[in-house]
């Protein structure tokens, strides 16, 4: 008992990592969106992660098995429809307003893996979720709010997200998450360049900025941070991994005011304030302060 929870702590930290990296990935993103369509943006970011996961791991395909296969490309189709929503509905719409709808992934896992499991999650994530929700909205909205084409993109994208994360949650627990990793990047990487062929131009140049932005979406946002992902996820619920992942919005707009001096204002204050205790919710119930009451 005291290892399953000494594996859930080092879980949360993980996936507080893949939070930070992230959260700087929509700076990365943005710098590539300059000089690079989204759909090809999508195309390199998952074929660098695909290539350099094969190399380095290429003895676990001696040992995949159907399972892996079956959950690889489920997993792998759901990226590649979360982040190409995602990054296609950047061009219309605002990065705070994305980040507000992304961040509704939060309230949908719980569902999602309800309908799936057929087990009810318990009172205290469905409160930590809409307590995320609220405090990203504070944390990234401004000057009211309307739906467009961009906001409808990223609401879809939103519900992608929240499949990815609950099917990871299902297969990880089930399949070696090193070659779930591999197996997603390799689908997501087919499917966008497949798209991109169809629906862009070919790019002419690539600025070294893009290049740079490439690079670090795909060695770190995407390698990296899924990787820490899939294996964090052996040792957590898809509902409190959403928690955990949804400071991708705190720590996206604090690099914004270093990065970007993009300014802090005391609604982005209060959004990080709800989050956090979002995430005391999910994590403890509560249960430190509901001991010190009963001992008084």
């Amino acid at each position: 008992m005291e290892e399953i929870k000494k594996k859930g702590i080092v879980a949360d930290i993980a996936l507080l990592i893949v939070a930070i990296i992230w959260g700087s990935g929509f700076i990365a993103t943005k710098h590539g969106l300059d000089s690079i369509s989204p759909l090809y943006l999508n195309a390199f970011r998952f074929s660098l992660a695909f290539i350099l996961m094969a190399l380095v791991f290429r003895k676990k395909f001696k040992k995949i098995d159907r399972e892996s296969i079956i959950g690889g490309i489920i997993i792998g189709v759901f990226l590649f429809l979360g982040f190409g929503f995602q990054t296609v509905g950047l061009q219309f719409t605002t990065a705070g307003k994305q980040a507000f709808l992304t961040g509704t992934n939060v309230v949908m896992v719980p569902f999602l893996y309800w309908l799936i499991s057929k087990k009810r999650p318990d009172s205290f994530s469905f409160i930590a979720a809409i307590l995320s929700f609220i405090g990203i909205g504070l944390l990234t909205l401004s000057n009211g709010f309307k739906v467009d084409l961009g906001d409808s993109l990223t609401i879809i994208c939103a519900f992608f997200f929240a499949c990815h994360i609950v099917s990871i949650g299902h297969y990880a627990k089930k399949s070696d998450p090193i070659t779930l990793t591999i197996l997603q990047f390799g689908v997501s990487a087919v499917l966008s360049i497949i798209v991109a062929l169809i629906f862009e131009d070919i790019p002419n140049g690539i600025t070294s900025q893009g290049v740079f932005s490439i690079i670090y979406l795909g060695l770190f946002s995407t390698l990296i941070a899924f990787l820490i992902q899939n294996i964090a996820q052996k040792h957590t619920t898809s509902t409190h991994a959403a928690i955990m992942l949804s400071l991708e919005s705190v720590f996206g707009s604090i690099l914004s005011v270093i990065l970007l001096k993009e300014v802090f204002s005391i609604n982005m204050v209060i959004g990080c304030a709800i989050i956090f205790i979002a995430i005391i919710t999910a994590e403890t119930k509560w249960k430190f302060l509901i001991k010190k009451f009963r001992n008084i």
